[in-house]
């Protein structure tokens, strides 16, 4: 028997905290099925917060931690000139937050003498949540800047001219909260600073909406890799004008007093925010995973059409709109062209790294659906799936959940003697808890010792039969997203073909 399921995907009213969402991939009717993101029908009771037998908590994670480790061991793999912009890059940056700003106030007068190289203020609030290069939190203003535009004077250029220095020592534009980028940008907000730039929140005085605002640093090597992110970003646009493939979209780009500016659309909150405020530990609902997984598939059809891999595919780099009806895929700072995949151990956020990337195999599509195998498990259940420490322990989490490697893959891995002895047996690297060194334990992983169907369903006692036959089809998908060997991960196209996302469930 063949059960179609037709989830439209309009907003309607259900309370503030709860949006109800329908599809837009189904006709929209007069009386369309709704849903609540949040799991109303599961007890809280039935879950244990934070890091448990069941899962490490995907709201409480903080990426910006593990990419520090990352990016020191990622060092042995740059030049000397990208060494000291990886190690200042997930540093503590002191940002002006929109609320205590006036333009005779003096905080105001703190950021000219900022500007102008005097750095005497120590009253600046301090904001280290948005990491323009390991997440895209930039996008979303943080919860101290949503002070409204009008308490926001605008400064006139005349005046912003008296400033004798425009940068700080390390290329970053010195942002006055006020004045206009671009004779049209009215800058209210200073959301943080990342590797490559920093971001401001504005509003376009010419179009009247609001916008973020990309400000690449004042560097050679920034510079590049600025323009990178704009060509791929124009070829994906050119690839869908009519806006329909979920990926973040860029207006316009402009130069300011040396500094490549990119101005984007400007959105609510990532996806990690959204777990945080609808299902801390717990996850959404199935059917809420669903639409969101169909238009995460859609953008990664754009990227394939584009010959392009974005190599940093995780919930705080896919953005929401403001109803939470809609999602874009952004950040496209470590994304590339599918032809340049040079192999390094490091690629894509740790908890979302693909096994080649680990194994040291060349690479192509298959590790974005690695990515977000990871990111619909997280939006499900509410936890992390391969909360690994390290490259080696992810390996091991990856094999108690899907078994050993092949061992064609092994032998093919560039890295694979890292984490293999001769005979590919698994050497688990863990410290010893009394000596607190490294010890290297050989381990025979024969087949998995963890089952993700029995742990997906195991809470079904309060769902309809309709929401369980959606379940047992989305473990199947995620089951074919996260197969370890690329070659036989499911594809783009078989992706959207997938009976989860047409939503046709066999019985």
């Amino acid at each position: 028997m063949l059960i179609l399921f037709s989830l439209p995907f309009v907003l309607e009213s259900q309370s503030a905290d709860t949006p109800t969402l329908v599809s837009p991939f189904t006709p929209t009717t007069a009386s369309p099925t709704s849903f609540s993101l949040t799991k109303i029908e599961t007890s809280t009771e039935d879950f244990v917060p934070g890091e448990d037998q069941q899962g490490f908590s995907a709201a409480d994670y903080d990426p910006t931690k593990d990419r520090i480790a990352d990016d020191e061991r990622q060092l042995h793999h740059k030049s000397v000139k990208d060494l000291e912009l990886l190690k200042n890059k997930d540093a503590q940056e002191s940002v002006i937050q929109s609320d205590d700003v006036d333009m005779f106030s003096a905080d105001y007068k703190e950021t000219l003498n900022e500007r102008n190289g005097n750095h005497h203020n120590n009253n600046i609030k301090a904001n280290d949540e948005f990491d323009m290069f390991a997440d895209d939190d930039m996008f979303v203003p943080s919860p101290e800047s949503k002070k409204p535009i009008q308490s926001i004077p605008v400064i006139h250029e005349h005046a912003v001219g008296l400033v004798d220095n425009y940068d700080d020592s390390e290329g970053y534009y010195r942002i006055l909260l006020g004045e206009i980028l671009d004779n049209r940008y009215h800058v209210y907000s200073n959301l943080g600073k990342g590797v490559f730039s920093s971001v401001v929140k504005a509003r376009d005085t010419k179009e009247g909406n609001d916008v973020a605002i990309k400000i690449i640093r004042n560097n050679e090597t920034m510079y590049r890799a600025g323009m990178k992110e704009l060509n791929i970003l124009k070829k994906l646009i050119a690839a869908d004008p009519e806006n329909k493939k979920h990926v973040i979209r860029l207006f316009r780009h402009f130069e300011h007093k040396g500094h490549l500016c990119l101005v984007f659309e400007s959105l609510s909150m990532n996806l990690r925010e959204v777990l945080k405020k609808f299902g801390k530990d717990v996850g959404i609902n199935i059917k809420a995973v669903r639409i969101y997984a169909q238009q995460l598939f859609l953008s990664l059809s754009l990227l394939k059409k584009c010959n392009i891999l974005h190599a940093d595919i995780k919930p705080d780099n896919i953005l929401v709109s403001e109803s939470k009806n809609t999602l874009k895929m952004c950040d496209l700072g470590s994304a590339s062209e599918a032809s340049e995949n040079d192999i390094t151990p490091y690629l894509v956020s740790r908890f979302y790294r693909a096994p080649e990337i680990i194994i040291g195999l060349p690479y192509d599509y298959a590790l974005d659906m690695w990515s977000v195998g990871c990111t619909l498990y997280e939006l499900y259940t509410g936890k992390i799936l391969f909360p690994g420490r390290s490259n080696n322990q992810m390996l091991k989490l990856m094999m108690e959940l899907k078994g050993k490697f092949s061992n064609k893959m092994l032998r093919k891995g560039q890295f694979a003697n890292q984490h293999f002895d001769d005979d590919l047996n698994f050497l688990c690297h863990e410290t010893d808890k009394i000596s607190n060194k490294e010890v290297i334990k050989t381990v025979v992983i024969t087949k998995p010792i963890r089952d993700m169907k029995t742990r997906l369903l195991s809470k079904t006692s309060n769902m309809t039969d309709e929401e369980i036959r959606l379940l047992n089809a989305f473990v199947d998908l995620l089951d074919k997203c996260l197969n370890l060997n690329p070659e036989k991960r499911i594809t783009v196209r078989e992706v959207l073909l997938h009976p989860f996302i047409t939503g046709k469930i066999q019985t």
